[in-house]
């Protein structure tokens, strides 16, 4: 791979992320350089040219937490942090609404019994207890069937972005694959 090629197919990319998560131009500018002498350096260990993208990203995510922990700020994802610090909590809900626009599509990916399961239960909001009643199951299968249904939602997913995710599995960030995603 050509680091020439890739910092220019990437670089605005990384821009934009750095500057969602800093606010200071100059230091947006340090991480970005920062990020090209580490991708310069690394990009050797990379084993496969479709794992750039997710690679990119994390390197950009963990050179943002390097920066907040050199200056001394506790990156928390439990944490109340001021608006000037890094704060994935803040964060969360621009890339779930981001990504929502393709929960749909996604879902009809699915089987139609497990799409039909997923609309009812998290796009609708019915509760699973009525549900199962109304099914005719018990409380205790459509739990199992709803969580069998969300893993194979995940796995569409992740066949398509990388995702970044908090401590408890919440999304707060991601990084489209365009190539290989047939449901966006």
């Amino acid at each position: 791979m050509n680091i020439d090629n890739v910092w220019q197919q990437y670089s605005s990319k990384l821009k934009g992320l750095l500057h969602s998560k800093i606010s200071n131009s100059a230091d947006v500018d340090d991480l970005l350089q920062e990020i090209l002498i580490k991708t310069h350096r690394e990009i050797g260990s990379l084993k496969s040219k479709d794992k750039l993208k997710p690679w990119l990203y994390k390197l950009a995510n963990n050179v943002v937490n390097d920066f907040y922990r050199s200056q001394g700020r506790r990156v928390s994802f439990q944490s109340d942090i001021g608006q000037e610090e890094l704060s994935l909590e803040n964060d969360s809900p621009l890339a779930l609404e981001q990504l929502s626009e393709c929960v749909i599509p996604f879902i009809n990916a699915l089987p139609k019994r497990e799409a039909e399961l997923l609309r009812t239960i998290d796009i609708q909001g019915r509760s699973q207890k009525e549900y199962a009643t109304e099914l005719g199951l018990s409380y205790s299968a459509l739990k199992s069937r709803v969580q069998r249904a969300r893993q194979k939602l995940r796995a569409l997913f992740e066949s398509c972005c990388h995702l970044e995710l908090d401590r408890k599995g919440n999304v707060i960030d991601f990084l489209e694959n365009p190539d290989q995603c047939r449901n966006c």
